[in-house]
Order: C-alpha cells, then sequence, then structure tokens
C-alpha cells in the first residue's frame, strides 16, 4: 500500500505526482451511527421512560438543564476522553454524565440502558432508500463508528441490516475515529481500496479524518430530529448513482 503524503501547514511536504484520469469510482460506502442514518429519542422521552413518572415542564427544564451544565464538569469531561475504545470506558462516560444530575443518578444506569436498546433509535426517513439504491447499485456497504456495543442487533431490529456487510464498531479495536485502522479495517472486510471508498458520518473531525487514510468523506449538517429527512441523497450523487 502506498504511503499518503505527509502535509505540513502549506502542504504537501514531498512532492506529490497527480493521478491520471478522473478519481475512482466509488465503489464501498461506509456509514456511521449515531446522528447519520439513526437518532435516538429525545432526552426529555427518556427521562420520563426512566424516571417512570410523569416529569412537568419546569421540571424537565431542570433536568435538561443539568445535563447541559454536566458537559462542563471537570469529572464528566474526563470520563469522555477515550470513551469508545471499549465497553467499560463508554459505560462509565455516559453513567458519568447523567449522574451528574442528583435527580438522574438513581436512574444513570437504566438511562444507559437506553442506548443498548434498539427501540429507542429512530432511523432517519430517507436512509432505507438511499441504502437500497446503494446496494442495487452494487456498492458495497459498512458501519464505521465510535461506539460501546454491538449495532447490528438495533439495525436488524429496524430491518436495516442486511444491506451490511461490514461492521466495525471502536469498542472492539481498542481505538476511534480517525484512527486509519478502522477505516482501513473495513475497506478490506468490503474488498473495496481506499480511494474507492466513501465514509460518511456527522463529525468533521472523526467522519472527516478518514480522508487521513485515503478515503473520501462526506460530512453532514448537525441539527436534524429524529426521524428526520437527513439529507442522505447526497451520498447517491457521490457515489454517481443518478441523480439521487
Amino acid at each position: 500500500m502506498s504511503r499518503l503524503p505527509v502535509h505540513g501547514p502549506e502542504g504537501p511536504i514531498r512532492a506529490v505526482t497527480a493521478p491520471q484520469g478522473p478519481p475512482a469510482a466509488v465503489r464501498a460506502v461506509l456509514f456511521d451511527f449515531s446522528g447519520t442514518l439513526f437518532q435516538i429519542g429525545t432526552y426529555a422521552d427518556r427521562i420520563r421512560a426512566a424516571l417512570a413518572r410523569p416529569v412537568g415542564e419546569a421540571e424537565m427544564e431542570a433536568l435538561l438543564g443539568g445535563l447541559e451544565a454536566g458537559l462542563s464538569d471537570p469529572a464528566v469531561a474526563g470520563a469522555q476522553r477515550a470513551r469508545d475504545v471499549s465497553a467499560r470506558a463508554h459505560r462509565h462516560a455516559f453513567t458519568t454524565w447523567y449522574a451528574s444530575v442528583p435527580e438522574l443518578a438513581p436512574v444513570a444506569g437504566e438511562l444507559y440502558e437506553q442506548l443498548r436498546t434498539p427501540e429507542h433509535w429512530v432511523p432517519y426517513a430517507d436512509g432505507a432508500a438511499v441504502l437500497s439504491r446503494l446496494a442495487g447499485a452494487g456498492v458495497a456497504l459498512g458501519v464505521v463508528s465510535d461506539v460501546g456495543w454491538d449495532l447490528r442487533a438495533t439495525f436488524a431490529h429496524h430491518r436495516l441490516d442486511g444491506w451490511f456487510s461490514s461492521w466495525t464498531h471502536s469498542f472492539e479495536y481498542g481505538t476511534e475515529k480517525p484512527d486509519p485502522r478502522l477505516f482501513l479495517h473495513a475497506c478490506r472486510e468490503l474488498g473495496a481500496g481506499p480511494a474507492e471508498t466513501l465514509m460518511v458520518g456527522d463529525h468533521p473531525a472523526k467522519d472527516g479524518g478518514a480522508v487521513g487514510a485515503g478515503l473520501r468523506s462526506y460530512v453532514l449538517p448537525a441539527g436534524a430530529a429524529p426521524g428526520q429527512v437527513r439529507g442522505l441523497d447526497a451520498v447517491l450523487r457521490l457515489a454517481g448513482i443518478g441523480d439521487g
């Protein structure tokens, strides 16, 4: 495998020979999970389910404000570092955050288990159609996600697993995106070269970092609510499939 050029602040340190002809056709697409193909239900709904009692608007606003404030807590921030390198670290990171709100501390474990429960995740409205068109055009599909558990049950519950033939979970490899090893492992499993593979996600540094492994990358805009149209039709255009 050829070595990728090392870049200084202004560009490649060594001269780079531009490839001849058009870019390679996209033969494989890798998808992130949360924020890309799925989004979990709202925190308000999850909190009500975990507390198993009515929660008024004023109380809910206070609880959500507590979660927001908790993100700045040094203990919570520290727990997020290397969060996705193991199942244990992932659980610790999230339960530490939930428990930073005193009223939620007793149900921190239950809130975490919601993450692992397929029913709490909502696919974006345009995901199935886009995956079907990609697979129908012969594009190999894989998942590369920073996560603390196996995602296949969630995809299967929503009948979105059948299009995928590669699953790369960060916790199984002891590292996180944008570590090139994750992207390159998925490429090998799909039988596609990095230059023939597109990574789709919602995080500029993690998913956009796939370019450091020689892939192409498309980063979705932020702000889509659970169940909305995500704008995944752009992936069809990038893969050269019709007009999306």
